[in-house]
């Protein structure tokens, strides 16, 4: 049959990406505890056009990325980008996975067993010279304001917050190591589980250890520089935003490595 995708194309404008968007998907990422979790993500996948070409092949997005869905590790994911690139004869392919990322987590001193849900994403990009992958993490923390704990007699008040991490690193680390990284950060990590005791322990920690806004960036910033991986993150970026309990307005932070000096 005619292949109307590979026929020439006049208009001389080349395309950055084409490909599939928001592809749902069960997937199989690593899991520091267990080997692998089995999840489900949102998947978008993407190659570039020259200018000659009149389209892609859209099912050999899907057909190649079948084959490994169930084990997404990073050098898989770059292995699976890079046959991608191959398979639709591209200079560079592209990728992005979506998926909320279950831990385990124990409360603080009952040690009652919840599961806590992370919106987690892998992303990369290979071409045949060069390749780079990258993380990203929501991870829900609370907080303390040191202002209101200043100035009150009683008590201060707190918020929920969401800290949003993305790291760029082709050496082998794990995602839990860095959820826990910003968890240890805030003024206290949140839990799926807690007993009368836990609460209490939650809320003198969180009383003790106040933070703004600035101070979650600044904490989750020097962590992550410090991380122990094979070599340091080539990039990093953290963003902070705190669901106010006395305003009807967030709070936010943010920096990366590119602002930092």
């Amino acid at each position: 049959m005619i292949d109307i995708q590979n026929t020439a194309d006049t208009r001389e404008i080349p395309l950055q990406k084409v490909g599939v968007k928001g592809v749902q998907y069960p997937v199989s990422v690593l899991d520091k505890a267990h080997g692998t979790q089995q999840t489900t993500a949102t998947v978008d996948l993407f190659v570039n056009l020259p200018h000659d070409f009149k389209g892609t092949h859209m099912s050999r997005f899907i057909e190649t990325f079948h084959e490994y869905h169930d084990n997404l590790g990073m050098k898989q994911f770059l292995k699976m980008l890079a046959q991608m690139r191959r398979a639709l004869d591209a200079e560079r392919a592209f990728g992005e996975l979506r998926f909320p990322f279950f831990i385990e987590k124990y409360a603080p001193v009952t040690k009652k067993a919840g599961m806590m849900s992370y919106d987690c994403a892998y992303g990369g990009e290979v071409s045949e010279a060069e390749s780079r992958f990258w993380v990203s993490a929501k991870v829900p923390v609370t907080t303390v304001c040191p202002c209101s704990k200043a100035i009150s007699e009683r008590g201060a008040h707190n918020q929920r917050g969401i800290v949003t991490v993305k790291v760029e690193n082709t050496s082998f680390f794990w995602l839990e190591d860095v959820i826990k990284a910003v968890e240890n950060a805030a003024s206290c990590s949140l839990y799926s589980v807690l007993k009368r005791e836990d609460e209490k322990f939650v809320t003198e920690t969180a009383y003790d250890n106040p933070r703004f806004v600035e101070d979650m960036v600044r904490e989750v910033y020097l962590a992550l520089k410090n991380f122990r991986v094979e070599k340091p993150f080539s990039y990093f970026s953290v963003e902070c935003e705190n669901f106010e309990s006395i305003h009807n307005h967030n709070a936010y932070a943010f920096t990366d490595t590119h602002s930092v000096f």
